[in-house]
């Protein structure tokens, strides 16, 4: 149980900080991240739609929300990587950083059902 709790923290921790770390770089107004949506071909808006996403999916899955919210904000996250990769691998740019935060967000829902189940399995006990 140890491990597993171990494990969902840490991954949890890292896709939260990727996705704060991006959102603020949406949300700063970064150069790069600009002309880069400009080049794509996405309006202006949405770099400020996704930093705000961003952020606040970072900070759903750190502090306590309830379980509908924080499942929604895997969703959106997982929405969001998709996309990304997708839209990487069609503008033949680099996509393993998304991809691989897919990943790692996989890792990170698989271990918190196990974390979860664990620690309702003494209850079930006690009845």
């Amino acid at each position: 149980m140890k491990r597993d709790k171990i494990i969902y923290w840490g991954a949890t921790g890292l896709v939260a900080a990727a996705m704060a770390a991006s959102g603020g770089m949406y949300l700063t107004g970064n150069p790069e991240v600009l002309q880069g949506f400009e080049q794509l071909g996405y309006p202006g808006y949405f770099v400020l739609l996704l930093g705000v996403a961003k952020l606040l999916g970072a900070a759903a899955l750190l502090v306590p929300v309830p379980e509908k919210i924080r499942e929604w904000a895997y969703a959106g996250i997982a929405f969001t990587l998709i996309g990304a990769t997708w839209t990487h691998i069609a503008t033949q740019t680099p996509f393993i950083a998304p991809l691989l935060i897919l990943g790692v967000l996989g890792l990170s829902y698989w271990f918190r059902s196990r974390v979860s189940a664990g620690s309702r399995l003494p209850q079930l006990d006690a009845l």
